[in-house]
């Protein structure tokens, strides 16, 4: 984390200084990802660091002009498409979505924020999340936007390649030795992972198609390679990470500015309009 990140960091405030710093104009960022497999080469908390270090990279970009707090994440989510794996934790979705709203909560309990931006690292946890920022803002009267850094990135930049990228191939490859090098063992990925191109049909089936909605795994031999579903990982580079940051980056500032200003919208009550048309 850079020096300017860390002076947006949420948990190193003391608890006087967030009634001091923080105002009914701040927005909290909170990464959210999960405790996977993301095949042989990265982390289990590979979706968890990818949040947190955006969040970040997007506080040190936008932080003193938006007056965002980055919180700590949540390292767990829903991933029971992974859960074949040893290492993988994966809640619920009532457990999930409880914990969420808590922490929301409790964030609006205790500071004066009033906009809370939800960084997503991780795919499983996105479907889930878009129905609850609606809860979120009805329940805590609190603005909120939950982004999806690869996505962003993907919406911005050309494709990864020919092959579709699901899970720990070339875009989430690339991002991680962007965001922590460190953490990415390319040495360990066995010989012939290069991807089988006759499995893109079946992952445009399973996993992107709209019309029907399938439960899915990622040791299926069918869509996946060393539960990697996407490009060979080796194509990976820092180079496109760092372009996919970027070009998340500005997405998400352009989020940031519609969440700074939300639109001011009333609650419709149906009893009272129905009584006054009566």
């Amino acid at each position: 984390m850079t020096a300017q990140g860390e002076d947006r960091s949420y948990g190193r405030l003391t608890a006087p200084r967030v009634m001091a710093g923080l105002s009914e104009q701040s927005i909290l960022c909170l990464p959210v990802g999960s405790l996977e497999q993301h095949g042989p080469h990265l982390p289990l908390n590979t979706d968890t660091v990818i949040a947190e270090r955006f969040a970040d990279r997007l506080a040190a970009y936008v932080g003193d002009r938006h007056d965002l707090w980055v919180v700590p994440p949540v390292p767990y989510g829903l991933s029971p498409e992974h859960a074949w794996a040893p290492g993988t934790i994966t809640l619920n979705i009532s457990l999930y979505t409880a914990l969420i709203d808590a922490l929301v909560g409790e964030y609006v309990r205790s500071t004066p924020a009033r906009a809370v931006l939800i960084v997503n690292g991780h795919g499983g946890n996105k479907g889930v999340l878009e129905a609850l920022v609606h809860q979120l803002q009805r329940t805590h009267d609190v603005s909120t936007c939950v982004v999806n850094p690869g996505s962003l990135a993907a919406g911005q930049l050309e494709s990864d390649g020919a092959f579709p990228e699901v899970h720990a191939g070339i875009r989430e490859t690339s991002l991680m030795l962007a965001l922590a090098p460190d953490h990415v063992r390319l040495d360990l990925l066995l010989n012939g992972s290069t991807p089988d191109y006759g499995q893109r049909e079946e992952i445009q089936r399973l996993v992107f198609g709209r019309g029907a909605t399938w439960p899915w795994s990622s040791d299926n031999p069918a869509i996946s390679m060393q539960g990697v579903i996407g490009g060979d990982p080796h194509q990976a580079t820092t180079d496109h990470g760092q372009a996919l940051v970027a070009a998340a980056l500005n997405a998400c500032a352009d989020a940031l500015d519609r969440l700074a200003t939300p639109t001011t919208h009333e609650p419709t009550d149906v009893r009272r309009t129905h009584e006054s048309h009566g």
